[in-house]
């Protein structure tokens, strides 16, 4: 039982990095001047590179994927290269805390898909959790809205790269009943920058020419919000649904608001504090009461069987 409650705290605790480390990209991506979609690709590339030395590893799992496993990562890698691709693009165009609010739709996507693909069920407690984090996203980011201008094509633009990510996380959950985390993202991040590659290289964006501080920004694109929290993201589907991980994006608009504060000189009003608070407050409620192990994939999931599972010393845990 202690063990089980030390490995619980262990989850909550990676899922709070998780929340912090997806949170600076928004402020890299501005601290930055050069294309997002070119952005986007190096963070994956370079993600690539630094995962490179423990491929070996994982070198016979990677390479006898079936045709449906492979299939699937190439949408899921696509998914997220349009994700990257949409909301970096937004952030040229509207507030941080106005993009990174939008994705507060993305639990909610998820909720629905994983009803539909996987049975999940949803309890009250989990229902109210949602319902708390979901208005003080809205709070934090409603003095930045406009109906007109930029801001309003950003806004879209987040809302577009929510979508996809949305459709990305549910894949993941069907992927990662039979993949380690290391081949999941290892692949779908290099499907991923792949495609972002294509669109560079199709809208005439130059791959180099770039000066050392940009290089440095895509550095750290890499290793904090991508490492430290999509690959982190991915690794928690083995122990909690795709909806449960998804709450944790409720969380970024709370640390991005207070970075973009810090760091970029935006203003933050008492109300955005105080429905920061709410949030946090409302995913916590959502963890508490929620299931932290992902449903079981229907047998006729189109993931061609199961593979092998990641060893790991809290199956058993059923919520933090």
């Amino acid at each position: 039982m202690t063990s089980l409650f030390r490995a619980g705290r262990s989850i909550e605790l990676l899922f709070v990095v998780g929340i912090i480390a997806i949170s600076f990209s928004s402020i890299f991506v501005r601290w930055s001047s050069a294309d997002v979609a070119v952005i986007a690709m190096y963070r994956l590339f370079l993600t690539n590179l630094l995962m490179l030395p423990f491929v070996w590893k994982y070198r016979h799992e990677m390479m006898r994927l079936n045709f449906r496993q492979w299939g699937l990562l190439l949408a899921s890698g696509v998914m997220l290269a349009l994700h990257f691709l949409l909301w970096m693009g937004s952030l040229r165009l509207t507030s941080v805390a106005s993009s990174t609010v939008i994705l507060a739709l993305e639990p909610i996507l998820i909720l629905a898909g994983s009803i539909w693909l996987f049975k999940a069920k949803i309890n009250r407690m989990m229902i109210i959790g949602m319902g708390i984090a979901l208005l003080g996203s809205i709070a934090i980011g409603a003095g930045d809205f406009q109906l007109a201008g930029t801001a309003l094509q950003g806004d879209l633009l987040s809302l577009l790269g929510t979508i996809a990510v949305a459709i990305h996380m549910l894949l993941g959950q069907f992927l990662r009943s039979g993949l380690s985390a290391f081949s999941y993202n290892f692949w779908v991040f290099f499907v991923a920058a792949c495609t972002l590659a294509v669109y560079n290289l199709a809208m005439g964006h130059p791959f180099g020419g770039y000066a050392a501080s940009e290089w440095g920004i895509f550095l750290l694109l890499a290793i904090v919000p991508t490492i430290f929290g999509h690959y982190l993201f991915n690794w928690l589907l083995q122990y909690m649904n795709a909806t449960t991980v998804s709450m944790g994006v409720l969380g970024e608009p709370v640390f991005s608001s207070l970075l973009a504060w810090m760091l970029l000189g935006e203003s933050l009003s008492a109300m955005q504090m105080i429905a920061g608070v709410v949030i946090i407050f409302g995913v916590w409620i959502f963890i508490r009461y929620g299931k932290t192990k992902p449903e079981p994939i229907p047998a006729d999931a189109p993931i061609g069987g199961q593979g092998p599972a990641e060893p790991t010393a809290v199956q058993s845990i059923r919520s933090i």
